[in-house]
């Protein structure tokens, strides 16, 4: 069974970094695809990035892609989401998915339903 946990939100300031890690205590994430989505109230959950479970496909929302890097690291069952030059409109709460891996992900990674297995999100405010 897969047991998400995110860590690493904060309060920044306009163009700080932070990384965020999405670990799972059942230590079976290296077997997923996985995605990290954030959330603000009142609107729709959105996908920030995606990795697939060996790590060697990665996928970007237009939004972050060049700021944004997911990586992995299935030795540790962790996954991260480095976030550079950081804007306000990335406030928000940020959550990381697990997907079982295969066609579906491959053609759906940017969806909510494609994934299985949710953290509670970590909350991230970026401010001037």
């Amino acid at each position: 069974q897969v047991h998400l946990a995110e860590s690493g939100g904060g309060s920044v300031q306009i163009g700080a970094s932070l990384r965020l890690s999405c670990e799972d205590s059942g230590r079976t994430l290296s077997r997923y695809a996985v995605g990290w989505f954030r959330q603000t109230p009142g609107k729709e959950r959105e996908i920030v990035a995606a990795i697939s479970y060996s790590g060697g496909t990665t996928y970007y929302s237009d939004s972050v892609k060049g700021r944004f890097t997911i990586s992995r690291d299935n030795a540790k069952n962790t996954v991260y989401l480095q976030m550079n030059s950081l804007k306000p409109e990335d406030t928000a709460g940020y959550h990381c998915a697990a997907a079982i891996p295969g066609g579906r992900w491959l053609a759906k990674w940017a969806e909510i339903r494609t994934y299985d297995f949710w953290g509670q999100g970590t909350q991230v405010t970026v401010s001037s």
